[in-house]
């Protein structure tokens, strides 16, 4: 080892300080490279000292970012509490109705302009996570989020509710499907299921938490906006503290050109899902319209815990058999949703004729199972073929067939019970366009048996 160390301080001298070693004598050149070998070993243990501290310092600052499963719970969290947001509105609407003086078609408007919003927005914004990354996306729409809720908590009238839902709508079509696609990104088989699960949870939670409030708490028109707003701003310290699962790539601004194009892998699926989905979502917006009014006038109530009660029971059963069906064969859950959707929308029409309540919610309940089997198996047909830079967008196109058939069915029962055929004829009307809507959906799983497998247990990105 002597020699190439002696042979490296030869080189490693610097002739303006000390001197050339080839005019050093016989005599001096062992001392000289004796103190230069000592100079040089004290610099690589100062460098394995650094070199350790700093890898230390990265792994503390590791852990201190919250794990993949804590990220995968945050990401859940961040669609229930949208999607509760989204709902929380739908028990107020008979306070709203009563104190502005508004129509039954301004409710299904004000409905209806939620789910244009998000369509819009997954259009312009439902790629840009691919390209800028899960975060700073999620940061984005959290805050907008968190406006739309101080917008709600100040209305004075139906254009500042337009306004709120519009700005809500906006934001959480950027939302969905950057968190969706995080959550595959995270585990793909969890995420799978957090992603049909989180929607069906967030809906019955906010249609009746907000319906509890209305009843029984203080300025019921202000409160439930301000703890969503509170939950909007500890889930946006959450994601800071994230680690990001999509890597960034060129092409952000050319990704907000609204563009339809499905990868070749998931054009047939697609095709299968995309009825059942628009069929389980528009009786979703049934139950988001017309859903309260439609329950005061068979239980003989105006309480808000029966206005927010029809949409709790179909969204909190829709979560209950995704949990249940997680496990069963793709397929088996599609034909379950398209079932359950023809049975369950049946019997609440039978109900309604015969104005009974315990019906309705019976039939309610057996509708959640279509809603929620259907929106599943939607979701597991094509998501677990798209590839890691496809899946915000991909997971986009399927809520813009799902935001479609909640908005425009739901807008149009709006004009008829105003204009033709009035509630309990629109009802029956709109459960009767459900059944076709389902009926189209099972005769295309019928003709296209090539569907994709079922998601592997334990599948990963």
């Amino acid at each position: 080892m002597w020699a190439p160390m002696a042979t490296a301080c030869h080189r490693a001298v610097e002739p303006a300080a000390l001197g050339d070693p080839s005019r050093l004598t016989n005599s001096d050149r062992p001392v000289y490279c004796e103190a230069r070998t000592r100079q040089m070993g004290l610099v690589a243990t100062l460098g394995v000292v650094v070199s350790g501290s700093v890898r230390h310092a990265v792994h503390r600052r590791d852990r201190d970012l919250i794990g993949p499963t804590a990220a995968l719970g945050l990401m859940a969290s961040i669609v229930v509490s949208f999607l509760a947001a989204s709902s929380a509105p739908t028990p107020l609407y008979a306070t709203y109705q009563a104190e502005w003086g508004y129509t039954p078609i301004t409710t299904t408007v004000v409905f209806g302009v939620y789910a244009v919003a998000v369509l819009v927005s997954l259009l312009i914004f439902g790629r840009i996570s691919d390209h800028l990354g899960r975060r700073p996306v999620l940061l984005a729409a959290l805050a907008v989020q968190a406006v739309a809720m101080l917008v709600f908590a100040t209305a004075d009238g139906v254009t500042a509710l337009l306004v709120a839902r519009v700005v809500q709508g906006l934001s959480t079509g950027v939302a969905v499907g950057a968190v969706g696609a995080g959550m595959l990104d995270i585990d793909r088989a969890r995420g799978t299921v957090a992603n049909s699960v989180a929607p069906g949870i967030g809906t019955a939670t906010g249609a009746l938490a907000s319906a509890l409030i209305v009843q029984y708490l203080p300025a019921p028109a202000h409160l439930i906006y301000l703890l969503l707003l509170a939950v909007f701003v500890l889930q946006a310290v959450g994601v800071t503290l994230m680690r990001e699962t999509a890597s960034p790539k060129p092409g952000a601004l050319a990704s907000l050109v609204p563009e339809i194009v499905l990868p070749r892998q998931v054009r047939r699926p697609v095709l299968i899902a995309a009825p059942v989905l628009f069929a389980v979502w528009s009786l979703a917006g049934f139950y988001g319209s017309l859903g309260p009014a439609l329950t005061g006038t068979l239980v003989h109530s105006h309480s808000a815990v029966y206005g927010g009660l029809s949409l709790f029971i179909l969204a909190g059963v829709a979560a209950v058999s995704v949990l249940l069906l997680r496990n069963a064969p793709t397929r088996t859950v599609l034909y379950a949703g398209a079932l359950a959707l023809i049975i369950g929308v049946g019997v609440t029409l039978v109900s309604i004729g015969v104005s009974s309540a315990a019906g309705f919610f019976v039939g309610s309940a057996i509708s959640g199972v279509g809603f929620g089997s259907g929106f599943q198996g939607g979701i597991r047909l094509v998501m677990p073929l798209a590839r890691p830079h496809e899946r915000a967008g991909v997971l986009s196109l399927l809520y813009v067939v799902s935001y479609l058939g909640m908005g425009l069915p739901a807008v149009i029962a709006g004009v008829l019970v105003v204009h033709l055929d009035g509630l309990l004829g629109t009802a029956r009307e709109y459960g009767i366009a459900v059944i076709l809507l389902a009926g189209v959906a099972l005769i295309g799983l019928l003709t296209n048996r090539q569907a994709s497998s079922p998601v592997p247990a334990t599948a990963n990105p």
